[in-house]
């Protein structure tokens, strides 16, 4: 089995994680596993063709972006950027449904949880963008376009953690995008990993308590992502989990491993083929206004 050990897709990194995921989204033939050290990274790997080279051919471009359900404007079904009313939403997820894609609305909101305006709710991945940034459809055209033209080599260099950063804020929720504190430093990304990280989305649905409308949710969120748990005291912010595995996994595998993992529960890690697990750590502002947003980690 041709494999691809990726020194650049660390388990520990959120973003990474997804990357690894949505590779497996992009081709079907490729399959994902972690390696067993003490800072494990991505291993793809496919029965029939060298994964990196597969991956490549299977890039989208722009038009195929700009063709996903969640694309403002998509088969004439009207606006859709960040502020969605319930309206909107049901009218965009009729005409997709049954689409291949259809998930790029499902991972990113819900009508299940409304808030008080009317709109729909928002997934964890799905942050609010600064300035014009307004949703995250917007951010996954900039970060293809910072991506360039893509080929075998590029990807490898990706793969392998020796690509060039760029100057741009990504999907908005990678900590590592943001410089230091102590001052007005800019936000690199490198852009493949963010696009590899929006297919990952695909295993991350999210749901919502599913009141009537006329009844909104008061007094925090009520939508729930793929993943995000409670942690102990309602006082704490929830968090992702997230699981690395021996078993090369194809995209379907690792839909059913999500399902069957509880973080909680140690003792069925071993017969799942899981040997590690960590949680997000959210970034803490610098004050009241500052809206700024991004997922750390710490092993579980």
């Amino acid at each position: 089995m041709p494999a691809f050990v990726c020194p650049g897709l660390p388990a520990a990194w959120v973003n990474a994680w997804l990357a690894g995921v949505g590779a497996t989204v992009l081709n079907r033939r490729i399959r994902l596993h972690w390696t067993a050290d003490d800072s494990p990274v991505a291993v793809l790997s496919s029965d029939d063709c060298d994964p990196v080279t597969a991956l490549a051919e299977s890039w989208p471009d722009a038009a195929f972006l700009r063709a996903l359900p969640v694309a403002d404007g998509w088969q004439g079904t009207g606006e859709l950027q960040r502020k969605v009313t319930v309206e909107q939403f049901v009218a965009r997820v009729r005409e997709a449904r049954g689409h291949p894609f259809a998930w790029t609305l499902s991972s990113t909101m819900t009508d299940l949880s409304v808030e008080e305006n009317g709109e729909v709710a928002h997934a964890p991945f799905d942050p609010a963008g600064p300035g014009t940034v307004k949703w995250l459809h917007h951010r996954l055209l900039k970060v293809h376009e910072c991506a360039g033209r893509m080929c075998a080599d590029r990807l490898r260099a990706s793969l392998v953690g020796r690509a060039d950063r760029v100057k741009n804020s990504g999907l908005g929720f990678d900590c590592t995008r943001l410089g230091s504190l102590a001052d007005k430093s800019e936000q690199w990304v490198e852009p493949v990993i963010e696009l590899l990280a929006f297919f990952g989305l695909a295993m991350l649905p999210v749901r919502g308590r599913g009141v009537d409308h006329r009844f909104v949710r008061r007094g925090g969120p009520e939508q729930w992502q793929r993943g995000w748990r409670r942690s102990p005291g309602r006082e704490q912010p929830r968090r992702f989990f997230w699981p690395v595995w021996h078993p090369p996994l194809n995209d379907a595998g690792i839909d059913a491993l999500l399902d069957a993992w509880r973080p909680q529960h140690k003792h069925s890690w071993e017969s799942l083929g899981i040997h590690a697990a960590w949680h997000s750590v959210e970034y803490r502002g610098r004050g009241p206004a500052d809206t700024t947003r991004g997922i750390g980690s710490e092993r579980v």
